[in-house]
């Protein structure tokens, strides 16, 4: 029955425990679009399989999943909706339309048990289920899938396999958070002590788009774990507070982390809190104040070489704006002149910043990355969770990316407490410390950043079907409004104006 798509995987089911553990596991692995169809007797597990899924799915341990075996089929609401068919009393294949199948797969994900009664059902699944009574005891289940879900149930396997490893063989995982990248975490064991998971297997590079290289080289960005191992340790090692790395398979793409808990920078209402970012501006500014080395140990002897964020890194980061954003917004690509411009007045705004400060910096220093430690006291305050795709390079990103946090609105006047802040904080401690310059390299980099972001939270919507990110749009484009006012930025605040932009003022 399952011939037509790939074996992938046959289980032995020892109990109950053992059959709700694997539709966790293989919840962790659906999408959106995604049939799964359940096959096998009464009373071999189908139910308790699709219930376990479904809570996992949803998040709630607790929630009621009720057979749907009188009404057909039974919806939940979710991060990816799900809904639950059994077809056990359907009289006719031709109802199947009627109970909305269709529609919840065009945004969620089915579980249909006794799909052989749908038709040809079974040869549109994505993935099918079979599950039997084992000839000694408990149940037998084999899998079986097609190419695209096959490699994700895989995955799924891979990460119960080094769990097994780490001494935790049947312990809770659920989803934590996938979000722009290709990354995807989830917490793992009980709730009052969880660990962390990161899942991030190697990236392919794609095709190459200049100097023979793609774009995740050209710009630096960090391809497998050993970054974000190797910086853990150096932030470690000097006093900050990051993830503890308590096992690592740097082949496969797995991590098993401390978990630095749920405090955010944030108030209850979402609203950024004054006082907590200025302690995390504050913390960047010790960061910075240290001398880091470029060439950082990975535990078995390898090392990380700490990338430059170079002028060619800032321009093809900033040329996302001009390949997604403007194409989108006008309905049209730039004309060879437009581009030319753009390269032109981006190399001269670049040029001026060559004498920068520069060190490590960690590149996505903003409130979904930075969590609070409320039980701890001065730098240890702020737990740090992002920097594999760290960079030696002007010290200014860092402080932009926090103070035109991209995720949350900073009123003009938090923007500049903030800024001032970290300048008395730099100036404390190194008299050299040049504000003015800060202030010009501050505004380069805003206007930077904040070109690259537009054109990634298009790229995010159009390509990766991801539209939730143009909420953001609004709130950084005024982010780049309001920038672009700095002398240092006049030639740039006029190419964005007549690009349409910004608002000419």
């Amino acid at each position: 029955m399952i011939a037509p798509l790939t074996r992938l995987a046959d289980f032995h089911l020892a109990s109950e425990a053992d059959t709700r553990r694997l539709g966790e596991d293989l919840s962790l692995a659906f999408k959106p679009g995604d049939l799964i169809a359940l096959l096998g007797d009464l009373g071999v597990g189908k139910s308790t399989l699709a219930r376990a899924a479904i809570r996992a799915l949803i998040g709630q341990d607790d929630l009621d999943v009720p057979s749907p075996t009188f009404t057909l089929v039974q919806a939940y609401p979710g991060r990816h909706p799900v809904s639950h068919f059994d077809l056990y009393r359907l009289s006719d294949s031709s109802e199947l339309a009627e109970l909305g199948l269709d529609e919840a797969l065009e945004s969620g994900i089915a579980l249909v048990e006794w799909p052989e009664n749908g038709g040809d059902l079974i040869s549109r699944a994505t993935i099918v289920i079979e599950l039997a009574v084992s000839e000694t005891q408990g149940r037998r289940v084999a899998i079986a899938a097609r190419e695209e879900a096959a490699d994700r149930l895989a995955r799924t396997f891979a990460i119960r396999h080094f769990l097994a490893n780490a001494d935790l063989p049947e312990t809770k995982r659920r989803f934590l958070l996938g979000d722009a990248s290709s990354r995807r975490y989830e917490t793992v064991g009980d709730e009052s002590a969880p660990l962390l998971l990161m899942d991030a297997p190697r990236k392919a590079d794609g095709p190459p788009i200049r100097d023979g290289l793609p774009y995740s080289q050209l710009v630096h960005l960090a391809e497998d774990v050993a970054p974000f191992v190797a910086i853990a340790g150096a932030l470690g090692r000097a006093g900050f507070t990051v993830p503890t790395i308590l096992k690592a398979d740097l082949e496969a793409g797995l991590l098993l982390t401390s978990h630095l808990g749920k405090g955010t920078i944030l108030k209850p209402d979402g609203s950024p809190d004054p006082a907590r970012y200025r302690a995390s501006v504050e913390c960047l500014a010790r960061l910075h104040d240290r001398t880091w080395e470029s060439d950082l140990p990975i535990p078995g002897g390898a090392q990380h070489h700490v990338p430059s964020f170079d002028k060619r890194a800032m321009t093809i980061e900033a040329e996302l704006l001009i390949d997604w954003y403007v194409p989108e917004m006008r309905g049209a690509p730039l004309g060879e002149d437009e581009r030319e411009r753009f390269t032109e007045t981006w190399a001269a705004i670049l040029a001026e910043i060559e004498d920068a400060e520069t060190t490590l910096v960690l590149r996505d220093y903003h409130s979904p990355n930075i969590l609070w430690q409320a039980d701890a006291i001065g730098l240890a305050r702020i737990g740090i969770i992002d920097f594999q795709d760290a960079m030696i390079g002007p010290i200014a990103y860092d402080v932009a990316s926090l103070a035109q946090d991209a995720r949350v609105d900073v009123a003009p006047e938090l923007e500049a407490a903030l800024v001032a802040a970290y300048v008395r904080a730099r100036r404390e401690t190194d008299e050299s410390f040049k504000p003015f310059s800060f202030e010009r390299d501050y505004a380069v980099m805003a206007a930077q950043r904040a070109s690259k972001i537009l054109g990634i939270f298009v790229r995010l919507a159009v390509r990766d079907g991801k539209p939730q990110y143009r909420r953001h749009i609004p709130r950084i484009r005024g982010y780049l409004q309001q920038t672009l006012n700095h002398p240092t930025l006049s030639a740039l605040k006029l190419l964005y104006a007549d690009l349409g932009v910004t608002e000419p003022r």
